[in-house]
């Protein structure tokens, strides 16, 4: 290490390292991001199947049709996350998924640098 330079400078990360782990936040964000909503969505009972029995999405879809006096409109938040449940998630959602958590990534790992 040359002389004049603090120790402090030995422990920073070179440009090409912060690069680095920018690069890998990002793909990780936006690899995850897409993968990570259809499991929650299973998780909270919206499945390939229909809404699971006493799970947070039968009591979504009971509250849903009590407010709509007996039945779920089509286009509600039921409607729809049932629909992704099921089917998946159409290629134009999983791309913007994907690019938010790109994003959201990088700059999780510019903020841990």
């Amino acid at each position: 290490m040359p002389e004049g330079k603090d120790a402090s400078a030995q422990s920073r990360l070179s440009n090409m390292q912060k690069a680095a782990l920018l690069a890998l936040g990002a793909v990780a964000g936006g690899v995850l991001a897409p993968s990570v909503v259809p499991v929650t969505l299973g998780v909270v009972g919206f499945t390939k199947l229909g809404i699971a029995a006493g799970s947070m999405a039968a009591n979504m879809m009971s509250a849903a049709a009590v407010a709509n006096g007996g039945g779920v409109a089509a286009g509600s938040l039921v409607a729809v996350l049932q629909s992704v449940g099921a089917a998946g998630l159409s290629t134009a959602t999983s791309t913007v998924l994907g690019s938010v958590g790109s994003v959201l990534g990088g700059y999780l790992a510019h903020k841990s640098i």
